[in-house]
């Protein structure tokens, strides 16, 4: 069938991304304490990653996010797989979410995930920015990986989701990767209290990606609700807002485990549409069930 793009979708109303596919795919039992976490399963168990999606399609998920956010030449490569596995396995997290989209959910959209520096590290640095490479380090880090995902947008995926970047010299890096090729993407940061997680301004990153015309949204992901609902203002009008917080449990690196309770209530997307977010979901710690919620949410707001 003929898809609209996401970018005219975003134009005229808000749209449900999915949860958090990690989150889910534990819940089925599956071990991911490895280094590459749910990207293991890309390799060893992809029927299971292609079911994870087709669940939350099924839960009213209008986007499927795909398992490559921890795929990279650098991690697999640690692990004796050659750059021709690792593209394989980057294609491959695609066609899964690509089969489950097109069972489920025809008129939906697959996100192809391009996770941060700071996610091969597998220490927590997403949520700090502390990183030891510079612009033009993290610019060589990510063209590769750019490049394999990219190919698949118009042949499986929609869209890039650049997402949980931590600091504005990796916004700068994967802005300038991103110009000129006339890919979509969308842009996301993780932040605490308007700021980048390094202490940046968060306005400042939103700023540098409106000059690139490749960059469809911005906004937020893998923060607290709370701290999404004071992103989104930010965001202004320079572009649609996205925003997929997580369930406002904390992350524990050293110990590999989430603490606290949650804190994501599907109401609060009322608050993020008026702010205007156009593109709505969650991030870890947030099921199908919370994406149902959500959905009805949404339809409540809008009126359908």
């Amino acid at each position: 069938m003929t898809r609209t793009s996401l970018r005219d979708a975003v134009a005229s109303r808000a749209v449900v991304l999915d949860g958090g596919l990690a989150t889910l795919l534990e819940r089925h039992g599956h071990d991911l304490s490895s280094d590459l976490w749910s990207a293991r399963l890309l390799r060893d168990e992809p029927a299971a990653v292609e079911a994870a999606h087709r669940e939350f399609f099924a839960a009213g998920a209008e986007v499927a996010t795909t398992a490559s956010y921890q795929v990279s030449f650098e991690g697999f490569g640690a692990q004796g797989a050659d750059r021709g596995e690792v593209a394989a396995v980057l294609r491959r997290s695609v066609e899964l979410a690509a089969a489950a989209r097109d069972a489920v959910a025809p008129g939906g959209w697959v996100a192809a995930s391009v996770g941060p520096y700071g996610a091969v590290l597998a220490d927590g640095s997403e949520y700090r920015g502390d990183y030891d490479l510079d612009v033009a380090g993290l610019r060589a880090f990510h063209r590769p990986r750019l490049e394999v995902l990219a190919s698949t947008v118009g042949s499986g995926a929609d869209v890039l989701a650049v997402e949980t970047v931590p600091c504005l010299a990796e916004v700068e890096a994967v802005l300038a990767e991103l110009d000129g090729t006339g890919v979509p993407a969308w842009l996301s940061l993780s932040a605490a209290d308007g700021r980048t997680r390094a202490g940046e301004p968060l306005a400042e990153a939103f700023a540098m990606a409106a000059d690139v015309a490749e960059v469809i949204a911005v906004g937020v992901n893998c923060t607290t609700p709370a701290d999404a609902g004071t992103a989104v203002p930010l965001v202004g009008d320079r572009r649609p807002a996205v925003v997929y917080p997580n369930s406002g449990q904390s992350w524990n690196a050293a110990t590999r485990m989430w603490e606290g309770r949650s804190a994501f209530h599907a109401a609060d997307v009322a608050g993020w549409v008026a702010g205007g977010a156009r593109l709505v979901g969650g991030c870890c710690r947030v099921g199908p069930e919370d994406v149902s919620s959500l959905r009805l949410a949404l339809g409540r707001v809008s009126g359908s």
